[in-house]
């Protein structure tokens, strides 16, 4: 299992302000936050507004030199959830947007006009895909899809209006690892600036930018909050994108409410607790699964048997509770037989949360540019923060349910 990670740790780097190196659990904790400034208060405060009134006819034609100007560019509790997320990633500026699936599209319309091209992994999140599909498409924004395995291999896809290279690592549903450092490397030989979803790991486990990375993005809904209560999401950006961002963001209108803003900073505090909760009973349900003879195989890069672990073992500092699996064939009836008696997993389609999650899922139906071989369902498992032992013995009578089904 890997360990909580350094402030000296594959890229981590210093927390900006401080003069310091804090470890990611202390400054999870510190940032985004200052008790002098509300009256001795530890958390800040949920600011509700959109009107901002200033104080002279100056500050007022000095509308953009401002702090605050209006509730849709940011109040006090907005910025304190900013300011904390960008000391984590090491960024130079985060936008939090309504949605992880806003962020994406925000931080992708960024870069890119009519007569663009943008190069996206395969197994990447399917509204991202439906949103290159359809609207990048409406646009003129030509999108080819990769193989997630490529690697430095991408720069022979590489066009001379390649604006955006697209990753996620590893891949939703199929957590396929993708090489970095290689993908970063050719996109910007050819001066593309390269985008991570980084929502499985967060930055406490792996952070894009400091392996160069442009922009890192998040579906805050996920680990960020915490308590599958709230929708939101972020945007971090080098000091290369940040500019080109913050302007798509302000005129695209993307903001999060301000209630949502304050469960993502009620959230972000125990981040770390939760994701080495959620990692240590991941791997330990994976290794029983790993065991049963109902199972073809595991899709869960930190396990040594996975194909992707080297690169996950020498990027990354962790892993979450998000991972899948693969059963031996088996008929619809038996499949619904195991879910539908399930008891402690629930059937939706988010994660993150505190709770345990499953969901079916078969790629054959939008991947394009790889294969989808397996021959038996594939699962989607969140492992939530409930007792291990409890998990797996749900799990097992899920199983017995499948095999009577037969």
């Amino acid at each position: 299992m890997s360990k909580a990670p350094s402030l000296t740790d594959k890229g981590a780097g210093t927390a900006k302000g401080t003069g310091m190196s804090r470890h990611p659990a202390t400054e999870i904790l510190h940032s985004g936050r200052d008790p002098a400034r509300q009256h001795g208060f530890v958390n800040p405060p949920a600011y509700r507004g959109s009107t901002v009134v200033f104080p002279t006819l100056d500050a007022l034609e000095d509308y953009d030199n401002q702090p605050f100007r209006y509730g849709r560019h940011g109040t006090p509790t907005t910025a304190a959830l900013e300011d904390a997320l960008c000391r984590l990633d090491g960024g130079e500026r985060t936008l939090l947007t309504a949605s992880g699936y806003q962020a994406v599209t925000t931080a992708i319309l960024a870069f890119v006009k009519s007569g663009d091209h943008i190069l996206m992994v395969d197994s990447v999140y399917q509204p991202t895909r439906k949103f290159c599909d359809t609207i990048l498409a409406r646009l003129g924004v030509a999108t080819t899809y990769y193989d997630p395995l490529i690697g430095g291999g991408i720069a022979g896809l590489m066009q001379a209006n390649t604006r955006v290279v697209f990753t996620e690592s590893p891949g939703s549903l199929t957590f396929e690892m993708q090489d970095i450092g290689a993908i970063v490397a050719a996109a910007h030989a050819r001066g593309a600036f390269v985008l991570m979803d980084n929502t499985w790991a967060t930055p406490y486990y792996f952070r894009p930018l400091a392996h160069g990375v442009d922009v890192s993005i998040l579906a805050c809904t996920k680990y960020i909050v915490g308590h599958a209560d709230a929708m939101l999401g972020a945007i971090t950006s080098n000091a290369r994108a940040a500019k080109l961002v913050e302007e798509a963001r302000a005129t695209l209108g993307g903001c999060p409410g301000s209630e949502e803003a304050y469960l993502g900073l009620r959230g972000l505090r125990t981040l770390g607790v939760r994701l080495d909760r959620h990692q240590r009973s991941a791997l330990e349900v994976a290794r029983w699964l790993a065991s049963r003879p109902e199972v073809e195989r595991l899709l869960h890069p930190a396990l040594p048997s996975d194909p992707g672990h080297a690169l996950w073992k020498s990027q990354f500092m962790g892993a979450s509770g998000l991972f899948s699996m693969i059963l031996k064939p088996a008929p619809r009836k038996a499949q619904a037989a195991m879910l539908d008696g399930l008891e402690l997993f629930g059937m939706g389609y988010s994660w993150g949360g505190y709770e345990s999650l499953i969901i079916p899922f078969n790629p054959k139906r939008y991947r394009t540019a790889t294969d989808w071989t397996a021959e038996g369902p594939a699962f989607r498992l969140h492992i939530g923060l409930d007792d291990v032992g409890d998990l797996i013995t749900d799990l097992e009578a899920g199983f017995k349910r499948l095999n009577a089904a037969r």
